[in-house]
Formats: structure tokens, sequence, C-alpha cells
């Protein structure tokens, strides 16, 4: 049975987001769920994000001016004329498309959407994948109907909006999500050991540079066993291949890998970036991990991200000033000398999953238009009562209403 008919309610809803995979992937996967319930869906982006591999055949892209505000003055009255411009845009688009709500996941391109929202007198909803409210996300904080986390703690996020925060998660992608029903695979002390080392969707040079030799002063009855893929930028391929040839260390290299959800369900051991989509891919999967953070990251955004898995002993943050080949193989040999340890840290990261965040987060937007249906977890300053009336258990509101229409 279809949302649609659960519901008896079809509408049209538009998703605006910034045109990089951290924006776009938790945006794909509540238009995937949205469009599974009958609803129709359109996206605001920029170019970047009109011509990502990823996006759905259904979602219809159109790409706005969005204008960007850098540390310069001199650019921002371009800025704001670009803004002005894209929400007018958004408006005719609304004119003709009639949404029932505007969903915008951060971004720039996000902004003019969401202005024209707040003209239109439509309802809002902003979603933060990091554990640090973005900055176009703190702006519409205050015009929004609601801000949807994925994290319980979220810093720059003012009390004065506590009432509007609902807990949902970040989305991922279904076949990631599909993962999460495989085991966690069998690591003894004779098996290898498969390390999956990546910097994100352009790479690491830092990877490049400590990995491989981290790795080779790890004690011989582990380096021995170890078998390692590791995304890498061109610059850095041939001089990363060189490196574990001198190691005498298996390693499949590549500056990209398509089927990376194959190879994460594959591993026992991630390296790499603390993104927002790699952490919550990460936990949806239950995989453990070494986090070195962006240090450039907006407000130190990649080091938040991490402390909810750090903390439920899922994972391990080095931070990038202390990256080095001996800390490496130090927390290495901390996490896989013994397999039970990699084996808890994969269940602790598991545990920090929530897998549900498409559909909650697909639940809270129905709710905001109109539609009598909710399963996410408020949180604020009455986070607990607020949660246990809300949502006693994760899916127990969405299946009580498919119980109640199956009757």
């Amino acid at each position: 049975m279809t949302s649609e008919t659960r519901t008896g309610a079809s509408r049209h809803y538009v998703l605006a987001a910034g045109g990089t995979g951290g924006h776009l992937i938790p945006a794909f996967a509540l238009a995937t769920e949205l469009h599974q319930r009958g609803h129709h869906v359109a996206l605001i982006t920029d170019e970047r994000g009109a011509n990502i591999p990823g996006k759905p055949d259904f979602l219809t892209a159109h790409v706005l001016p969005a204008g960007r505000f850098g540390k310069n003055p001199l650019g921002w009255p371009a800025g704001v004329r670009a803004v002005l411009e894209g929400r007018a845009m958004a408006l005719r688009l609304f004119d003709h498309f009639q949404p029932s709500a505007i969903v915008g996941f951060g971004g720039y391109p996000a902004l003019p959407a969401l202005l024209a929202s707040t003209a239109a007198k439509l309802p809002s909803i902003v979603h933060e994948q990091n554990a640090v409210l973005g900055r176009v996300n703190r702006l519409l904080a205050g015009r929004v109907d609601a801000i949807a986390t994925s994290y319980e703690k979220v810093d720059r996020l003012s009390p004065k909006h506590a009432h509007k925060v609902h807990l949902v998660g970040n989305p991922v992608r279904a076949e990631v999500l599909a993962l999460r029903e495989q085991d966690f695979p069998a690591f003894t002390e004779e098996s290898l050991l498969r390390i999956l080392v990546t910097g994100g969707s352009q790479g690491a040079s830092i990877l490049s540079q400590v990995v491989p030799d981290g790795l080779a002063m790890l004690p011989p009855a582990l380096r021995q066993r170890l078998q390692v893929t590791q995304q890498c930028r061109a610059e850095d391929l041939e001089a990363v291949r060189k490196r574990y040839a001198e190691h005498d260390i298996p390693a499949e290299l590549g500056t990209y890998f398509e089927d990376m959800h194959t190879r994460l369900a594959d591993a026992h051991l991630f390296i790499g970036r603390a993104g927002a989509s790699t952490i919550a891919e990460l936990t949806a999967v239950g995989r453990p991990a070494i986090l070195v953070p962006l240090p450039i990251a907006t407000d130190d955004h990649q080091a938040a991200n991490t402390r909810e898995m750090v903390k439920a002993g899922g994972a391990r943050m080095i931070r990038q000033d202390a990256f080095q080949p001996k800390e490496l193989a130090k927390q290495i040999q901390a996490m896989a000398m013994h397999p039970q340890s990699l084996a808890n840290a994969a269940h602790c990261a598991f545990n920090c999953g929530r897998p549900d965040a498409a559909k909650d987060l697909a639940d809270l937007v129905e709710t905001m238009s109109g539609i009598d249906l909710m399963d996410v977890i408020r949180v604020g300053e009455s986070a607990p009562a607020a949660a246990a009336a809300v949502r006693p258990a994760a899916g127990t509101a969405r299946k009580a209403a498919k119980d109640k229409v199956d009757q």
C-alpha cells in the first residue's frame, strides 16, 4: 500500500540544495521517499547539482541564481542581486508548481527558494546534515517552520529555535542502507584485514602521504594480512602506488570507485574524512573508523560530526596536525589487534545509525503540509517528554497509521 493510498493525498514538494554531494545525497533520498509515496517533487539547485551523478530520473532540476557571500564585502551587492533574482524565479516556479512545502538542505542555492517560501507563505523546513548549523540554515532558522537535524547536539543552533527542532538523522543512498541487513564481515586472527581509505569526492592528499607509511609500521602479523582499497587524487596516484609496492602491501587504488557501497560492505575498517554523508553511511552500515576531520571545514564541523560516533566507541578521531604514520599505526593496533575489538567497534558504530532518516524526514514534510502523519523525534527544551509524546519508538507512528487503514 502506498502512502498516497494511506493518506488519501498526493502533494507537490520543492527541495532546494547546494550542488555538492553532502547536500544532495539526503535531498535525493527524500525525493525518492516522497516519490514512492505518490507525491511530485522538484529540485532547485545550481549547475553542479543539476548534473551531479545519482540524481533520480523523475526529479526535475531547476537552476536558479543564488550568489555567494565571501569575506570580501565588495562582492556582496552582486550576491544580493543574484539572491533576489533567484527568489523571483522561485516564486514563478511556485506559482506554476503549487508546492505544499519547501525543504532546504543548505548551501547558497537553497537561500532564494526558502526566502521565496516566506513571501509565498508556504510551509518550510531546513535539514542540517552536520553537527554544526550551516551558514544558510542559521540565516533561515528564524523564518522556517521546522529544523530537521542529524545529531542530538547541533552547535550554532540558537536556543530560541529549540521548539522547531526535530531529530531525524541524515538520509543515505538506498544501496548503502540495504547493507545494514548484512553482518559485519568475519574477522579472525588469520583472516585478511580489509581497509577502505577515502578522502571524500576529491580525495585528500594527507591520506596519500600518511596511510601507506602508517600501515607499514604495523606489526608483521597484522601487516601481512592487509588488503587496502584507497581513493586518491589523480596527481597522487602513482606516488601512492609506489609506496605500497615498496612496503609490499596489496592495494587497489583509484581516483573514483563507482561501486563504493560494495567496497564499504567488504571493509573491516574505514580511514578518511568526517563529512556528514560519510558518517551517516558508516553508522548506517556499522563500520568502525579512524576519522581525520578536514581542518579548514567551516566552523570545524567535521570534528563536531565525529563526536557521537567516537563517544559511542565506533570511531577514533585524529586531528590532521597529529595524523602521522606512527599515530595511525597505534590507533589501528588498538582497534584491530584483537578481532573482537574491531567487531565491538562495528557494533557501536551501527548503534549510532538512524536508518529511518529518509522516512522520518518525509513524515515531517507531510505533516508540515497538512497530512496527519508524524514519525520524528522532537528535541528541544523538553526533549524527553516531547519525544515520548511524538514518537514512542522508531516507526511506531507510521506503522500505527498503516495498521489503522489496513483494518
